[in-house]
């Protein structure tokens, strides 16, 4: 990124800008944008969470100062977090933060170029939507949105302008990932035909926010800028703070868990969503009045992309009351298997001589091989920085700089989102979910899924 920097500062004294920004394909707004190396990019957290401070905050103090970004003000409608995230970043970045009641504010006093938006599941493509608006750049963590309405919403305003959006799917700066994606690509791999997905953990106190839940008062918050155009409901902490145990608020297990597997399978497969999806599951174990589910299985058919594939199928399950929190990845084709658990490609299960020569038929078998720059899945939002989230946050703030898209677009939210939502209607109708191409809606008996 420093020698392109470079390049680029030496190119617009030769060439001029206007020149420049036509071969590089800028618009002129866009141009306009482009922030030089002595530049500091001001950046505003929308929403100070658990998420934001666990992670986002180590991840950014990695790379800030090599590429001049400052945290200048902290949005959050809860008295004590608002309050909090000023105070502790004003000790990491030794100023002041401006703290704000709402977004609103922040955004009316113009002070941030970007934003890092960690607040609730339901919220995230609205507070993106005004971000754009806002003119500012985001990284806006999954699930992108839980409802199409929202979906169609914050893609539409993000491709409406010029903002560069990355969605916190951070696999997607792993090179083991972009080892795995390629080779599947090269066609190496084969046509794929099946991926296993699960993610399983044994956590009674997982979402839960107990010691937390009496120090929340009505008072202190804005509980109608919290619901934003969800139905109304009376005042509970727990659906503000333990907001991924209920619909509306979140899906749940699809959304906090399965966003971040099923966007692998439309990254390697180039499918951007299924064509239908089935799922049963239930509150088998935790008894705590939630609402979301505490194991679902959902089965989704994918395909095809293309004549060389007639589609394929992938399983996601997953269950909060037995695992290790080791989550799974292995994709199949008839040669073998990627396994993402390993970050190994072998021959294991493919079609083997005799199998083969008692239908007349080739072997095909994979190589045994170990994806390239192997590194480790780190499975808990609670990392305090992990790598893949590093190598993510970094990709943002380079794409900021040099305005190229980063390695999760906003496509990437929206169609992850789509597979989420048809898991939702799947799960709550008990029927097969699929997807309109004409209206962009998910369709359950015919209709129009609706929340």
């Amino acid at each position: 990124m420093k020698n392109s920097r470079r390049r680029f500062i030496q190119q617009t004294t030769m060439a001029g800008a206007s020149i420049l920004a036509a071969k590089a394909g800028f618009s002129a707004q866009s141009y306009r944008r482009i922030l030089g190396s002595n530049d500091r990019v001001r950046v505003g957290v929308i929403g100070f969470s658990d998420r934001h401070r666990s992670s986002h905050m180590p991840c950014f103090m990695n790379h800030y100062k090599e590429l001049n970004f400052d945290i200048v003000a902290v949005s959050d409608i809860w008295k004590k977090r608002r309050e909090e995230g000023a105070a502790q970043w004003k000790e990491k970045m030794g100023h002041d933060i401006v703290a704000c009641r709402n977004n609103e504010e922040l955004y009316s006093k113009k002070l941030a170029d970007a934003v890092f938006i960690s607040t609730a599941d339901f919220q995230h493509a609205l507070h993106t939507v005004e971000a754009v608006k806002a003119g500012c750049d985001a990284y806006v963590e999954k699930p992108f949105a839980e409802t199409m309405e929202d979906n169609r919403a914050a893609l539409k305003a993000v491709k409406g302008s010029d903002r560069i959006i990355q969605i916190g799917s951070q696999r997607r700066s792993g090179s083991n990932y972009h080892a795995a994606n390629e080779f599947i690509k090269s066609g190496k791999f084969g046509p794929i035909t099946m991926v296993e997905l699960t993610w399983n953990v044994n956590q009674p106190g997982r979402w839960r926010r107990p010691a937390l839940l009496p120090q929340l008062k009505e008072e202190d918050t804005d509980w109608k800028r919290f619901l934003m155009n969800r139905p109304f409901e009376a005042f509970d902490p727990r659906k503000y703070l333990e907001y991924r145990l209920f619909w509306p608020y979140s899906s749940g297990l699809p959304g906090q868990w399965m966003s971040h597997q099923i966007d692998t399978v439309h990254w390697f497969s180039g499918i951007a969503h299924p064509r239908s999806v089935v799922a049963n599951g239930g509150i088998y174990m935790w008894k705590d009045g939630r609402r979301n589910w505490d194991t679902i299985t959902a089965v989704f058919d994918y395909g095809p992309l293309n004549d060389q594939s007639s589609g394929f199928q992938v399983v996601f399950g997953s269950r909060m009351h037995n695992g290790d929190e080791k989550p799974s990845e292995v994709y199949y084709s008839n040669g073998g298997e990627l396994n993402l658990i390993t970050n190994t490609v072998s021959p294991k299960g493919g079609l083997t001589k005799r199998h083969a020569d008692d239908m007349g038929m080739q072997a095909n078998l994979l190589p045994e091989q170990s994806l390239s720059q192997v590194e480790a899945v780190v499975a808990s939002a609670n990392t305090g920085g992990d790598k893949l989230t590093s190598n993510h946050v970094r990709n943002w703030m380079e794409s900021i700089r040099s305005r190229k898209q980063p390695n999760a677009p906003v496509e990437a939210g929206y169609n992850h989102s789509i597979a989420c939502i048809m898991t939702t209607a799947a799960a709550r109708t008990g029927l097969k979910a699929t997807f309109d191409e004409k209206t962009q809606e998910v369709m359950v008996g015919g209709k129009v899924f609706k929340y």
